[in-house]
């Protein structure tokens, strides 16, 4: 029995970055800091003891979300992404515009491959926002067994949202509801 069929022994939510797009500026996930962020997580991963037994609730985007999916599915977590609309549209906003998103992307279609059940789309709501949604909806999903059962794990850089939906906006709506979130801060990390 997986985590997603009975309730997790934990729920492990991640927000984090998109690795930066060419020329952003000013930096704040180049592809630099990819090795070392990778190992963050897997530390974090490793912290909690996250293995079958877990469940593991992000989007999955270039950068962080996809490093955290792919650590989660390498200590065999039972991994939920939802998407704050269809693929098709994520894949060109949150995957493709990244450094190397053409790389992302095959990363992305490896990590789908792997899922247990196909990633899932929020429909549409109008005068709302969908990336703040699925903030919202992946936090709540996270809290369904309990605020002891969940943990945050994020990759920021500890600024303020540059945007609706952004990593700020839920580590900010998730200490709001009780979590302490992991903080891996990308100003911290050493460069490849």
């Amino acid at each position: 029995m997986t985590a997603t069929d009975s309730a997790p022994r934990q729920a492990i939510l991640f927000s984090g970055h998109l690795m930066d797009a060419p020329g952003r500026s000013p930096p704040r996930f180049p592809p630099a800091l990819e090795a070392a962020a990778a190992r963050q997580i897997g530390f974090e991963l490793d912290q909690l003891g996250a293995g079958p037994a877990d469940l593991a609730l992000c989007q999955a985007a270039a950068g962080g979300d996809l490093l955290f999916l792919e650590a989660c599915l390498a200590r065999g977590v039972s991994v939920q992404v939802i998407l704050p609309f269809d693929e098709t549209r994520f894949l060109r906003e949150s995957v493709l515009p990244s450094a190397h998103g053409e790389q992302w992307a095959r990363r992305y279609q490896a990590v789908r491959a792997q899922l247990a059940a196909a990633p899932q789309a929020l429909p549409a709501e109008p005068h709302c926002d969908p990336f703040e949604r699925c903030n919202a909806w992946l936090l709540s999903a996270a809290l369904r067994w309990g605020v002891e059962k969940a943990h945050l794990i994020c990759l920021w850089d500890g600024r303020p949202a540059a945007g609706p939906g952004g990593t700020g906006h839920m580590v900010e709506c998730a200490r709001q509801r009780g979590l302490v979130p992991r903080v891996i801060d990308t100003r911290l990390l050493p460069a490849a």
